[in-house]
């Protein structure tokens, strides 16, 4: 092709294309941004530590009262949330062991005898109103027991079986429990009556739902705004999925974080397979929802092991990683006593209370996240922006700066010794370190020589 015919097919193209790359540069209304969560959340959320409760196990005693005497040590603490464990009558009905199973309710709008009376609880969220904490309960919507009271005033709100019989969840060895059929205008309408009465009579403030993908999400979306026109409330979805934040929940757990480290710590993968976890939220999540981030839960320490069988070595780093990453963290009862066993679930077994340092750890962790605004929940807290290291298999690094404060972190997720140095100028300047309050200056020829399984948490 002769070069004035290229010429002048090229200006035809560039002729043609000129309409096209004006109008896509005109947008309209529908085409602006729109926020993809629409609720606020209560500004006590935002630099909140959930603590969660097991009453069964917390004191000797295993009740509210008992509990209550606790509050002014969760104070000191530092904890912002407490998440006591449903609070409700326990079916007897196929129930296991001998105590059961707190999560097979027998009645959602009473409390279980062997924890106290109404007004014990009362007692107990009033406290720790007057103490600056927020109370929040378990709420369990999925399913209940078999003896629940609505099985025999409305047994047609169940979910039936081919056979036309109540059945628990499927697939699941679930069978103490019965599920509920959410196709039925009056339990969603019953169950949200329920909801609004803990937060209004009784003076909750929100709820940790269990298995909340189980239920359809339109319940929870409506279920949500009522319960935020009664008074700012926090929701925690025991689910992982975009689209709960959306309308109804604060949080929801970050099942993926907690593998992903899970596998690092028993060397099934190396320190890269945490940038899939972050890549995904990062792209995936708005940055108003919080992830809830654990070392270790009512469900992990009953039925995979406490943290120090969980992460072994690791188990330092990755508490420390579940506080100064984006996510809103928890500290499940007894941690903070650094307690090895794994609490019996059916039965009473109580929590063996002594002094540890991992009690300093934890309120040193809270108060840094409290006064570092960098490190606080969801948009209120800076991003992680990744600081590549020489040794990616080994060390994850990151910078978490919103202008005002700004903390520096490189983990050694690794059985193995790491010197560390570092790209780029993010993470350059001068800092004071978590660990022991020195002073240190980072800059381009600066190293970490790092221990196995080790953490440097540098905090402007």
């Amino acid at each position: 092709m002769n070069s004035t015919l290229t010429r002048a097919l090229l200006s035809l193209v560039l002729v043609s294309a000129a309409p096209f790359a004006h109008a896509a540069a005109a947008a309209l209304p529908q085409d602006q941004p729109k926020p993809y969560v629409q609720f606020q959340h209560a500004d006590w959320t935002r630099d909140a530590t959930i603590y969660q409760i097991n009453t069964r196990q917390f004191t000797k005693e295993g009740t509210f009262k008992a509990a209550t005497a606790q509050l002014p040590r969760l104070k000191e603490l530092g904890v912002g949330i407490l998440w006591l464990m449903p609070i409700h009558p326990i079916g007897e009905v196929k129930r296991k062991g001998s105590l059961g199973s707190p999560y097979a309710v027998r009645d959602f709008r009473a409390v279980n005898p062997e924890l106290g009376t109404l007004a014990d609880f009362k007692a107990f969220v009033e406290r720790a109103h007057a103490l600056g904490m927020r109370v929040i309960i378990d709420w369990v919507g999925n399913h209940t027991s078999w003896d629940n009271v609505l099985m025999t005033q409305h047994p047609d709100w169940y979910a039936r079986d081919a056979e036309g019989k109540p059945h628990p969840t499927p697939w699941f060895n679930w069978d103490d429990i019965v599920d509920l059929n959410y196709g039925k205008p009056e339990l969603r309408r019953y169950m949200t009556d329920a909801m609004k009465y803990w937060v209004q009579d009784v003076g909750i403030d929100g709820y940790r739902v269990d298995a909340a993908g189980l239920v359809p999400q339109d319940f929870w979306d409506n279920a949500a705004r009522e319960l935020r026109a009664i008074k700012p409330v926090f929701m925690l979805a025991e689910w992982e999925s975009r689209d709960l934040h959306r309308d109804a929940f604060d949080a929801s757990y970050a099942w993926t974080w907690w593998d992903a480290l899970h596998d690092i710590a028993k060397g099934k993968a190396d320190a890269t397979r945490m940038h899939v976890y972050y890549a995904w939220n990062g792209k995936f999540y708005p940055r108003q929802a919080y992830r809830m981030l654990y070392t270790t839960n009512h469900d992990k320490n009953a039925w995979d092991g406490t943290e120090f069988e969980s992460f072994g070595r690791a188990v330092d780093a990755a508490i420390v990683f579940s506080f100064v990453s984006e996510g809103m963290p928890l500290i499940y009862n007894g941690q903070e006593a650094g307690n090895r066993k794994r609490l019996a679930f059916f039965e009473r077994d109580p929590i063996e209370w002594q002094a540890s340092p991992y009690f300093d750890l934890y309120k040193k962790l809270v108060a840094l996240k409290k006064s570092n605004s960098a490190l606080w929940n969801g948009e209120f807290g800076a991003q992680m922006v990744q600081v590549p290291s020489n040794v990616p298999k080994q060390v994850i690094s990151f910078v978490r700066d919103n202008g005002k404060d700004k903390v520096f972190v490189a983990l050694n997720l690794s059985s193995k010794p790491a010197k560390a140095t570092f790209e780029k100028a993010v993470h350059h300047g001068a800092y004071r370190d978590f660990a022991n309050g020195q002073k240190v200056t980072v800059d381009g020829n600066s190293s970490f020589d790092m221990a196995p399984w080790s953490y440097r948490v540098l905090v402007k």
